[in-house]
């Protein structure tokens, strides 16, 4: 599955835990060379460390927020600086926030907006130019299966992995006669960090798949060639059911298991 990207270069965001460590390990595991970034450099450089000496791949690191505007042209001069060509991007950061909106900090919010959506806008538009140029090169963006549907208590996180959803599925029509691929992968409930620093409370959180699991599947569907895919049957199922009834009332089904109990 990985055997495309073997000898070529990797960017994952968000690569010290969860999806996006496994992302990494899946593509480690078949040859892929790694620039790996997120916030906490500690993690990145045990991680890099582990794959180079188990894989025999290069890895390269770079410590950076991307909560803040600068940081896509600070990874991408880096990945100039080195001399690396991304064939394959993968836009992989991302975080959540529960709660009613009025209760949560703005700027939690706002930044929220700027990693989840901004972040992978100005990424991509950094790293397809070169791609076109060489009519070759790979986007995965992780979305989620609330891009199919609002949910309120996470109304925010929702809507910004609608923009990912939507983003990923347009340009891969675009990106079609350049021999690029672009896939949103839509995970649901993953083992991971990621609600307990969202702060999701644990009737909300669904049967678990994880993180190895959803990074193959993901991997999978980018090269076969997919525009989006949702892991898990069980997600797929609810994802697309939800398409027969009524949205409000969907919605409201979610605002029930959702409620903060006061």
């Amino acid at each position: 599955m990985t055997a495309g990207w073997r000898d070529k270069w990797a960017l994952v965001t968000g690569a010290s835990a969860g999806i996006g460590k496994a992302l990494a390990e899946e593509l480690a595991s078949g040859g892929t060379h790694l620039v790996l970034t997120a916030r906490r450099g500690d993690r990145l450089r045990e991680l890099a460390k582990q794959l180079r000496s188990k894989h025999k791949i290069s890895a390269e690191i770079f410590e950076a927020d991307l909560a803040k505007p600068s940081a896509p042209e600070e990874i991408f001069q880096f990945t100039k600086e080195k001399g690396i060509a991304v064939d394959l991007l993968i836009n992989n950061a991302g975080f959540g926030q529960y709660g009613e909106l009025p209760s949560v900090e703005s700027q939690r919010l706002l930044d929220m907006v700027q990693v989840n959506c901004s972040a992978v806008l100005h990424l991509t538009r950094l790293f397809l130019p070169e791609m076109v140029a060489r009519r070759r090169g790979d986007v995965l963006i992780v979305a989620s299966t609330v891009a199919f549907q609002a949910v309120p208590y996470i109304s925010t996180y929702a809507a910004t992995k609608v923009f990912d959803l939507f983003l990923a599925e347009g340009l891969a029509e675009e990106m079609k006669p350049y021999d690029i691929r672009v896939c949103a992968l839509c995970p649901g409930t993953t083992t991971s960090e990621f609600h307990e620093v969202a702060g999701h409370p644990p009737r909300g959180r669904r049967r678990s798949e994880t993180a190895e699991k959803v990074a193959r599947t993901g991997l999978r569907a980018l090269a076969s060639g997919k525009s989006y895919v949702i892991s898990g049957f069980s997600n797929y199922l609810g994802a697309q059911s939800q398409r027969l009834v009524p949205r409000r009332v969907v919605t409201r089904i979610a605002a029930k298991m959702l409620r903060p109990k006061h």
